[in-house]
């Protein structure tokens, strides 16, 4: 069975809204694009890059595809992430795309829960679902992610789209490892183990 993990850069309030420049996401009119570059440092990217290696493939929604489709094909083949975005193999879950022309890209069928059902019942690594807000949502409220990845950044930017949004699914989690970097940015792996417990004081 393979392991479906959501690999998502949070604000310390929970915001996942375009971490990555200003045009990236600016839905609801949200003007805080590009806050995760000032709050980052390379031992966020090397945790990033690791994440990267013990996975086979990505599972994308669409506006995030269309990002990483624009970008990697002609990144700056020295960046040592060019080769690995490009060579992975990419899953795609859209409702809009009729194909997708970015190598080792393949467009779901039907619907998104249950082609990812039939993903994690194939052969193969584990499949990372990066950045995605929208079908991240939709895995959760099926039962379908097994594990968070997430690097959570020393900023509060007080608007934008969550992560775990009001509804999510309540769940347990097991850590699997916990750091800090000299940014200040938590690095931090959680498993998924069902529905949580509760007790009293």
């Amino acid at each position: 069975m393979r392991k479906i993990i959501v690999c998502t850069f949070l604000t310390l309030d929970g915001v996942m809204q375009a971490p990555g420049n200003p045009e990236e996401d600016p839905e609801s009119s949200f003007t805080h694009g590009g806050w995760q570059k000032p709050v980052s440092d390379d031992e966020v990217g090397a945790a990033i890059a690791g994440w990267y290696e013990t996975s086979d493939a990505m599972l994308l929604g669409r506006k995030t595809y269309e990002i990483f489709a624009s970008y990697w094909p002609t990144a700056d083949p020295d960046n040592p992430f060019t080769d690995r975005m490009n060579s992975m193999h990419k899953y795609v879950a859209s409702r809009t795309l009729t194909s997708v022309d970015w190598q080792n890209s393949t467009l779901l069928e039907g619907d998104a829960a249950d082609a990812v059902r039939e993903l994690k019942a194939s052969d193969g690594g584990d499949i990372q679902v990066v950045g995605s807000g929208d079908l991240a949502q939709t895995l959760m409220r099926h039962d379908l992610v097994d594990e968070y990845r997430l690097t959570i950044h020393p900023v509060i930017i007080g608007t934008g789209k969550r992560l775990f949004a009001d509804g999510a699914i309540p769940t347990a989690l097991d850590p699997v490892s916990v750091e800090t970097t000299k940014s200040g940015t938590t690095v931090a792996v959680y498993r998924t183990t069902g529905r949580p417990t509760y007790d009293s004081y």
